[in-house]
């Protein structure tokens, strides 16, 4: 086996790299120090530090689909990515882990991550450059207080019935397509204090008015306290989702439109703050090629902003959970000073 441990992966057995196996290795030993006698329990060890990444809340805390909430890759080794190496072998490993980014990795295309990882930066410089997160039929995943920068697709593209997937302080510029999209089924998702700097597409819920029979049911989703800063379209732009609930943003100088739900989707906007938008919210009159969606909007602001398009009924976010509005004539300030890199402890 050349002195590596392995990972159970269909069809076969897959060579861990060294520095997970070393880190693997330390907790096997400190498990086996008791000596020949009988098994016993053993502390985990004091080096598997556990990092203050926080509680999910709105969908993504969510017991369902036999998930207890989200919580990542909490109760595995704690791992240090420096390079693109080391940081994809990490994602594609089998079982729960704890990865720490430390400065930029470059990579290419969308990489896929399997489920309970936690990837969190270091500081507030860690990022990803050049390439995106893919979740296919993954779960349980916190992606925390990354720099997303020049993606050639999506930046982080949730898909293919994934769900519990937490999307939380982390920054969004320079993708060609979508920061955040969310799609194909996937579910109880939370997108919560990150920077849209200047994005284009920061946001799709379901892909095609064609994928009715995929994500009716599904796109449960909740986006609050965002920073959508002169970013253009997508805030987020919905199809089939109910409910999605959209509370707390700060929505500043966005050129096309802030929220947009068509396809019969249904979607709550609350307690937001609208700042120079001209098109704040469609819905009866649907956007582009999509048809009409439902939506429901109350006690937000509009300055120098248009008026809101508002049609139908929406189910009730608090059905799934409990939450605490803020006012929202405090949400530029709060905002402004909470979401993004370098607000939370990596």
């Amino acid at each position: 086996m050349n002195g590596n441990l392995l990972v159970r992966r269909a069809p076969g057995w897959r060579p861990l790299g060294a520095a997970l196996a070393a880190t693997l290795a330390v907790t096997v030993t400190a498990a086996l120090a008791g000596g020949t006698g009988p098994a016993r329990a053993t502390p985990p060890p004091t080096t598997a530090l556990a990092v203050p990444v926080g509680q999910p809340d709105g969908f993504a805390g969510v017991s369902a689909l036999g998930q207890n909430g989200t919580t990542g890759g909490a109760g595995g080794p704690v791992v240090t990515a420096t390079n693109s190496t080391d940081f994809l072998e990490y994602i594609d490993t089998v079982g729960p882990l704890v990865i720490r980014v430390q400065g930029t990795i470059e990579i290419t295309s969308k990489q896929g991550v399997r489920p309970n990882k936690t990837i969190i930066g270091v500081g507030a410089n860690a990022t990803i450059d050049g390439g995106g997160l893919d979740f296919y039929r993954s779960y349980n995943v916190i992606v925390q207080n990354l720099n997303f920068t020049n993606a050639e697709d999506d930046a982080v593209n949730v898909g293919q019935e994934s769900h519990h997937i937490w999307i939380d302080h982390n920054r969004f510029t320079g993708a060609v397509d979508g920061s955040v999209d969310i799609v194909r089924g996937a579910d109880y998702v939370t997108v919560s204090w990150n920077h849209f700097d200047h994005a284009d597409k920061s946001m799709l819920i379901s892909h095609s008015d064609g994928a009715a029979s995929t994500d009716i049911g599904h796109l449960k989703v909740s986006i609050h306290h965002n920073f959508f800063d002169n970013s253009r379209q997508r805030h987020p732009r919905v199809r089939f989702g109910e409910p999605v609930h959209v509370y707390n943003n700060y929505f500043l100088g966005n050129e096309l439109y802030a929220v947009a739900s068509t396809e019969n989707a249904g979607v709550l906007v609350e307690g937001n703050y609208f700042e120079n938008v001209p098109y704040p919210l469609y819905s009866a009159s649907g956007y582009a090629d999509s048809g009409p969606g439902r939506a429901v909007q109350r006690n937000n602001i509009f300055v120098n902003s248009g008026v809101p398009e508002t049609a139908g009924s929406v189910v009730e976010p608090r059905t799934y959970y409990a939450y605490q509005l803020d006012a929202p004539a405090g949400v530029p300030a709060s905002v402004r000073a909470g979401a993004g890199t370098g607000r939370i402890s990596g």
